[in-house]
């Protein structure tokens, strides 16, 4: 998902969950001072919250973690492509593309709505007469209409109203002027030109309007204007022509609401404290932000292990904390819990070369399983202790029962390792280490066959050296959904398997070059060669990605990535 959408998305959300709350709390008080406040600070912080970056923080805080663990396991790491020929219309982009022309379309149309209302203010301004009245400058109307103010201007036709009415029309539309009510009309008006489909944002601009007319009311009757009189007088100017726009206007509907909140018993003050619930309701919007953030960098991690995700070539051995909460195998009531991920992850003696050296030497193919050509690739789980000592080790995915009790063997005989550290203290850390059983040589009962698990540990310096693992893996500009909508939108069935019916998955392997360039795309797994073809032909479509890094220097890195062909 693009990520000016997304941003946009979150924006109407907590419109949403604003008004909710505004409605829950507030809506009936007459605070109507602090009410102004609140509303404009759902204007502010819908905007603000989600650019605010508090990523580095959660992943400090280990209950964040595992929620961003449980949320990335729900990522589809498959691109689903549906049969289309080029005679069948796209019903799918057809729709998202008339459902943004007609987004913009309506967006356009309010904002040039909202620029004809303004252009008509300063139109009367400067068609209108100043004067001082009672005091106060203001704009003589033309002609009959009920008075309004826009910022510094106040607009009124003193031959409609009677003396004492007019000094209470001042009194009110001077409340507007002094205190800038129509930066919050302007605000609203906005927000409701660019959300115009969130029928929220309505709600909200409805309740900017009234609590702005509501505030000014009770400042009359505080300059000590009697509260009879005065509705009176407002109920005698609705037979004049006042439609609410982007200015203040004296009469502006509905009265009933008006009348009802002057006489309305004021709130006691006490009530002000529930103001402050708009903190945590604002932490939780900006958590929860941010843990998407955090899961898709998670998700990085788990297509490590996956092998339809992002199978690697050679077997290079990897680290990865799943969102897994099984139980260990083995666990004594002194045991402390064991992190999915720590500050510092283990490693073991020599690096991760040492590792797969070892993996390689001391990993038996067993004969049965060689016998039969079984192949793949077993997912070990393990523990490393505070001592650096292997503990609980299981099998997330297996692949057949010997080859699972082969990679099990090994892994417990490793020496120690170099524990994880949180917070400076040596601490227990889930591992996870996918190992790949494969036939590199025709097998005979005489000869065993080794495990390709052994990778060379090249040098960021070497300028040809393609990296297996890296510290900061390759990355498509806009990320792993703008990767899915440019396959979707690119890939099309081949119209010979789309009648026979043929689907499948094809794996393809390619390097992502220190420039970013995509180069040397091969298939990894793929029954059906016009499908494979067609995956290589959009492989070497795609824009420049950036480059993944190791030491802080740009290097050329393996990548893989599954498209799904699938037939509606």
């Amino acid at each position: 998902m693009d990520a000016l959408l997304i941003y946009f998305v979150k924006v109407n959300m907590a419109l949403v969950l604003f008004y909710a709350f505004y409605r829950l709390f507030f809506h009936k008080d007459t605070f109507f001072r602090w009410r102004r406040i609140t509303l404009l600070a759902f204007f502010a912080a819908s905007l603000v919250y989600p650019l605010l970056n508090i990523q580095e923080w959660m992943r400090e805080q280990e209950p964040m973690v595992i929620v961003a663990d449980l949320y990335a396991a729900n990522i589809l790491p498959e691109i689903t492509v549906s049969a289309a020929t080029p005679e069948v219309v796209n019903w799918r982009n057809f729709i998202i593309d008339s459902s943004q022309m007609l987004y913009v379309g309506i967006a356009l149309l309010l904002m040039l709505r909202f620029c004809i209302q303004l252009f008509s203010i300063f139109k009367i301004r400067f068609r209108a007469k100043e004067m001082i009245l009672q005091g106060v400058k203001v704009y003589k109307l033309s002609h009959a209409q009920g008075p309004f103010s826009f910022f510094r201007w106040i607009f009124v036709h003193p031959e409609s109203h009677e003396e004492h009415a007019l000094e209470e029309i001042l009194a009110h539309e001077s409340t507007h002027v002094r205190e800038w009510h129509s930066v919050d009309v302007v605000v609203s008006e906005l927000f409701c030109a660019l959300c115009w489909f969130n029928p929220f944002i309505w709600l909200i601009k409805r309740e900017v309007r009234n609590n702005l007319e509501f505030l000014a009311d009770n400042k009359v009757l505080e300059q000590g204007y009697d509260c009879k009189t005065y509705q009176y007088h407002l109920l005698g100017l609705t037979h004049q022509k006042s439609v609410a726009t982007i200015y203040n206007n004296f009469n502006v509907l509905p009265l009933k609401n008006r009348i009802k909140m002057m006489n309305k018993k004021r709130t006691k003050q006490i009530a002000r404290t529930k103001y402050l619930l708009f903190v945590p309701l604002l932490v939780l919007l900006l958590l929860i932000s941010n843990i998407d953030s955090v899961a898709r960098n998670t998700s990085n991690l788990l297509k490590n292990v996956l092998p339809e995700s992002s199978e690697i070539t050679q077997d290079a051995v990897e680290t990865a904390q799943l969102p897994q909460d099984q139980e260990p195998q083995k666990k004594t009531n002194d045991e402390e819990e064991a992190f999915e991920i720590a500050e510092v992850t283990p490693e073991y003696p020599g690096g991760l070369p040492a590792l797969m050296s070892f993996l390689s030497q001391n990993v038996q193919y067993p004969a049965k399983a060689a016998e039969k050509k079984i192949e793949g690739t077993v997912t070990v789980k393990f523990i490393v202790n505070k001592d650096g000592s292997i503990s609980d080790a299981i099998i997330l995915r297996g692949v057949e029962p010997s080859l699972d009790a082969e990679a099990l063997r090994v892994i417990n005989s490793m020496p120690k390792w170099k524990p994880g550290k949180q917070r400076g203290k040596e601490v227990r850390v889930k591992y996870t280490i996918p190992i790949r059983f494969r036939i590199t040589q025709p097998v005979s009962q005489e000869k065993k066959v080794e495990v390709v698990a052994a990778s060379i540990d090249k040098s960021p310096a070497d300028n040809d050296a393609v990296f297996e693992v890296v510290e900061n893996s390759p990355q498509y500009p806009g990320g792993i959904s703008a990767l899915m909508e440019f396959l979707n939108q690119n890939i099309k069935y081949p119209q010979k398997a789309a009648a026979e019916k043929i689907e499948g998955i094809v794996t393809v392997q390619f390097v992502v070059t220190k420039e970013g360039n995509i180069k040397d795309p091969i298939v990894l797994r793929g029954e059906n060669a016009d499908l494979a073809e067609e995956a290589i032909r959009v492989v070497k479509l795609m824009p420049k990605w950036q480059p993944g890094t190791q030491r802080g220097v740009a290097v050329n890195v393996k990548y893989t990535v599954p498209v799904r062909f699938r037939l509606n």
